[in-house]
């Protein structure tokens, strides 16, 4: 049914230093033109219906969307528009800071958010019900699935590394979630 992505912090391009602006512009071009290359759907501040045995989803997907520091692109009433027909919405934004600041309060039916960004720090703890990482001192929620009423938000530990190039105790994570009618 497709293969959907959206942008994170890194992908603009903004924490090396480019000879010019334009660089950096044809840099962000040539990562959205390999995405669609790839058979990705890229999407940017945009929506998709799918449709199986009469029933209709939406699919939204924001460009980053990141508290403090990290830019803030992602425009999720421009992406929004025209799924609210739809009766389940699931959003892609990478960064998980998205759901408690703009999701939740002004999306009330948004069923699902998926994200990223965290990585869990790369490292931590869990054993039993017991889970901990540094991430925590900066996200509310940083791996795993989280739910507020009838909304959930699941942050994805990720498989790549930054600045320490590897893990402890937080293992690669691709995620596969089976969505079935309730």
């Amino acid at each position: 049914m497709g293969v959907f992505s959206v942008t994170g912090n890194h992908d603009y391009g903004d924490y090396i230093s480019w000879p010019s602006e334009e660089a950096k512009r044809k840099n962000l071009s040539d990562f959205i033109h390999a995405h669609r290359e790839l058979g990705f759907d890229l999407l940017m501040n945009e929506n998709r219906y799918l449709e199986t045995g009469g029933e209709r989803i939406s699919i939204i997907g924001v460009e980053n969307w990141g508290k403090g520091r990290f830019p803030k692109f992602g425009r999720l009433d421009e992406a929004y528009r025209g799924a609210d027909e739809s009766p389940v919405k699931l959003l892609l934004s990478h960064d998980p800071s998205h759901w408690d600041a703009v999701v939740r309060p002004s999306f009330p039916d948004i069923d699902v958010m998926f994200a990223g960004h965290t990585h869990g720090f790369q490292m931590g703890i869990e054993i039993g019900d017991f889970r901990w990482s540094p991430a925590k001192y900066s996200y509310i929620q940083w791996a795993d699935l989280y739910q507020q009423g009838s909304q959930y938000l699941y942050v994805n530990r990720g498989f790549g590394c930054l600045g320490f190039l590897g893990r402890i105790g937080m293992p690669p994570e691709l995620t596969i979630i089976e969505l079935k009618r309730g």
